[in-house]
């Protein structure tokens, strides 16, 4: 096995480390005292966690050939106190901008808590409604890992207060074509059958439009649950049983087409009634799916295709101030599972990886530049319009 090649004179070598310290340690071993510093600049890390971490410094260092000695003398081992004064003094100098560096040596500017909510997909009213709140400067100054969790917390809060309805009995599945509506049906059976043990029963309907089954009879045969086609009994078998209607999707262009839909609603006096919504559809689309389902008589909504969305936080202006209660959260394309029942804890987790139930342990080399933040008391954060 050859070994690496020694460090020869006149090359030059790049280290990132934590401290003007350990940059002159590691000079040191591997450079030996023939070397000098050309350059030092902070630099961070990238990701999320880059946004908690401390700076480091990147050192650039140079291999110079010693000077010939007019006569042997002793070996001294001694900390390189030049180099160390040199770093220092380079690193204090960039800090404080007394240095003229490069632009690539420009350190970033720190992220505000609203620039993160922003590209998390919050909406520019939410934020609005946020920063109204008397608690807001106080987040503002906490880190933003704190302020994070504080956040994810009361809007979590917000979205527990709302008024919950009684458990589905008979309801139909409303939506426009291709947003999964039967797709989100077979979820939703599955977590009947399977996790609370229920029976029931599904109809379907076509009305004046071609209303395709796909998957949903073979289903349905595979989870034991009778499916008829309408007309046919809309009322439970047993006192505990339920009914579930799968109909035609709605028209966005032609709204007067839904008429036939609406009549079926109320001729059977099915008063639970699920939207389906795409939630990798543009905010307008969304919106007048919405606006049809509030039409129609909605009461409940879920959003499907999650997995292709990258940016959750748009849907908490449905979670807190829509009228619909959200049923569920379907993340991915199995009829088994792939489904959030707590849409707004998935959501808070997923737009706000910080805002755990608790903080995890500051590292130890963050904690000794943190201690100041450890005496912050969770406030309460109140954002009433």
């Amino acid at each position: 096995m050859s070994s690496a090649p020694a460090p020869s004179a006149g090359s030059c070598y790049r280290f990132v480390v934590k401290s003007a310290e350990d940059a002159a340690r590691v000079i040191r071993e591997q450079l030996g005292e023939n070397a000098r510093v050309l350059s030092v600049r902070n630099v961070e890390s990238g990701g999320m966690l880059g946004l908690f971490s401390s700076p480091k410094l990147e050192v650039i260092a140079q291999l110079i050939a010693p000077e010939p000695a007019p006569e042997p003398a002793p070996a001294v081992v001694e900390e390189p106190k030049a180099v160390l004064s040199e770093l220092g003094a380079a690193s204090e100098a960039v800090s404080a901008g007394r240095v003229r560096a490069p632009r690539s040596m420009i350190r970033a500017p720190k992220m505000t808590l609203p620039e993160l909510l922003r590209r998390s997909g919050f909406s520019e009213p939410l934020l609005a409604r946020l920063e109204r709140s008397p608690e807001w400067r106080r987040l503002e100054e906490l880190p933003l890992h704190r302020a994070l969790v504080e956040v994810g917390h009361h809007l979590r809060d917000l979205a527990a207060h709302r008024a919950s309805r009684p458990p589905l009995r008979r309801a139909a599945f409303l939506g426009t074509p291709g947003v999964g509506r039967t797709t989100a049906l077979c979820k939703w059976l599955s977590a009947e059958v399977f996790r609370r043990a229920r029976i029931g029963h599904v109809v379907t309907a076509e009305f004046d439009r071609p209303n395709a089954p796909g998957q949903l009879p073979v289903f349905c045969e595979a989870l034991g649950v009778p499916l008829a086609h309408f007309p046919a009994s809309t009322e439970p078998a047993t006192e505990n049983a339920f009914v579930y209607f799968d109909l035609p999707g709605l028209s966005l262009r032609h709204p007067a087409e839904n008429a036939v839909v609406a009549r079926f609603l109320d001729a059977e006096q099915i008063t639970e009634r699920v939207l389906v919504l795409n939630a990798a559809y543009d905010h307008a689309t969304l919106r007048a799916a919405y606006a049809a389902g509030r039409e129609l008589g909605a009461t409940h909504v879920v959003f499907t295709h999650l997995d292709e969305v990258s940016q959750w936080g748009r849907l908490w202006d449905y979670l807190l101030d829509g009228d619909l209660e959200p049923l569920f959260l379907a993340t991915g394309p199995s009829l088994t599972s792939d489904l959030e029942t707590d849409a707004a804890d998935a959501v808070a987790r997923r737009t706000m990886p910080a805002a755990a139930d608790t903080v995890a342990p500051a590292a130890p080399e963050a904690a000794a530049n943190d201690d100041e933040d450890e005496v912050a008391a969770p406030g309460v954060l109140n954002t009433a319009a």
